[in-house]
């Protein structure tokens, strides 16, 4: 009886529902880290970059700004090397509008991914609810087949089925949490490249009217 009650065996039982549930929860923790590892630090060392870049550009020292961007191996850099390399020719309002179009595709590459934890906290309560309706028909047809009533009958049925929705909502929870709070990160990074970029964009109008251009 304890084996006839145990998570696994319940698990098993329910294969229909709790199987997908299983793999749902693996790709959102394979999401999680993923994430995780791409957003860490972003927006510290995006500010901290910025800083090492305003007095080079308020010097008129574009060449040496470039070189400290040349390797653009993430958001913060690709954005300001490409508002650097623009300085030389547009007005503000123009780099303005760059820094936008810039940020708006970084920011579609920082949020890659997410968009799957929110379907998922969406859909995996409904598949543990298809999974317990199901499993409960099962259990009182059984009842029916065999011919006896009383909830001992179908007790074991029942708990099976329920294994269902609690693991569905183990899945969305966990899923949720994360998709706001990585939607939250998402936003924080972009407020502070925006921040900065508008400090560069200041500081290169800055040293191109020093050199007289």
């Amino acid at each position: 009886m304890q084996n006839q009650f145990g998570i696994l065996a319940m698990i098993q039982q329910g294969y229909y529902a709790t199987y997908p549930l299983l793999f749902i929860s693996v790709v959102c923790l394979a999401i999680i880290f993923e994430r995780v590892w791409q957003l860490w630090g972003v927006a510290p060392k995006a500010a901290k970059l910025a800083d090492s870049l305003i007095p080079q550009l308020r010097q008129g020292k574009i060449n040496e700004a470039l070189q400290a961007t040349q390797a653009r191996s993430n958001a913060a850099e690709r954005i300001y090397h490409t508002l650097i390399a623009a300085s030389a020719n547009l007005d503000r309002e123009q780099l303005v509008d760059l820094d936008d179009e810039r940020r708006y595709q970084e920011g579609i590459e920082l949020k890659r991914y997410i968009w799957v934890l929110a379907t998922a906290g969406a859909s995996a309560p409904f598949i543990g609810l298809f999974g317990t309706v199901v499993g409960i028909l099962v259990a009182f047809q059984s009842m029916a087949i065999m011919g006896t009533g009383g909830f001992s009958v179908v007790a074991a049925g029942i708990s099976e089925a329920l294994i269902s929705t609690a693991l569905g909502l183990a899945v969305a929870i966990i899923a949720v949490i994360f998709f706001n709070y990585f939607s939250v990160r998402v936003e924080n990074i972009n407020a502070v490249m925006h921040i900065n970029s508008d400090r560069l964009i200041d500081a290169a109008l800055q040293g191109r009217q020093s050199r007289g251009n």
